[in-house]
């Protein structure tokens, strides 16, 4: 899915939108040091499961610090490059034409030195939960400030027709040091809107588009 958002080439005034570099591992732990290296991915990276099935372990994400760590991960898994974002992402909802964007604290940065320190592989459950959330919280204006609405707008167009869907969310990240360099690092379809503020009404004037819709259509 993400791969809809690398081909857009998404870049004008409002800011870049780009994906980190990533790479599917289906099985064979051992062979992941050699896959990373073929296909020139740079440490740390995030290890994701490859599929989602609503348990607990589907949103464990894990932190790969060195190559030799790497063997130790549980395949099938998606690979992606780590991008210092100051710990905070921004999770969009899109319902229809509507967007409602929050924040949630997200995975530290990691600077060069604690690189060059730390090996292994360091797993964190449950991380952009909707109890991790960082709207009321003290951050540097740098660091929560919201992507533009034009550019979210632009994008929840591209991939409604990309995608063919409707209902479905992303998770965006600012590369720490920016302001308008972003990146999508998860989308999902059909997201639980129970976590959405104010769900309800916007969920509702939806389902009502959609019948006005198909009444329209029928009186034509």
């Amino acid at each position: 899915m993400l791969q809809c958002v690398a081909d857009m080439n998404l870049s004008d005034s409002y800011g870049k939108v780009g994906v980190p570099r990533q790479l599917v591992i289906k099985r064979d732990a051992s062979s992941i040091p050699d896959a990373v290296a073929r296909a020139g991915l740079t440490l740390p990276l995030v290890a994701k499961p490859l599929v989602a099935d609503g348990s607990a372990k589907s949103h464990e994400l894990s932190l790969a610090y060195d190559q030799y760590s790497l063997q130790k991960l549980e395949p099938p898994l998606v690979l992606q490059e780590f991008v210092n974002h100051g710990g905070v992402l921004f999770k969009v909802y899109i319902v229809g034409e509507a967007i409602k964007v929050v924040r949630r604290f997200s995975l530290p940065d990691v600077t060069k030195r604690e690189l060059s320190k730390n090996a292994g592989v360091f797993r964190f459950p449950r991380v952009s939960c909707a109890a991790a959330s960082a709207d009321d919280a003290d951050l540097d204006p740098s660091v929560a400030e919201l992507p533009p609405r034009p550019l979210l707008e632009r994008l929840a167009k591209e991939l409604r027709r990309g995608l063919g869907l409707r209902l479905f969310n992303l998770d965006i990240i600012r590369e720490h040091g920016t302001r308008d360099h972003f990146y999508v690092i998860d989308i999902n379809y059909f997201p639980g809107y129970g976590k959405m503020p104010g769900y309800e009404h916007i969920f509702t004037d939806f389902l009502l588009s959609l019948v006005q819709s198909r009444y329209k259509k029928r009186s034509c």
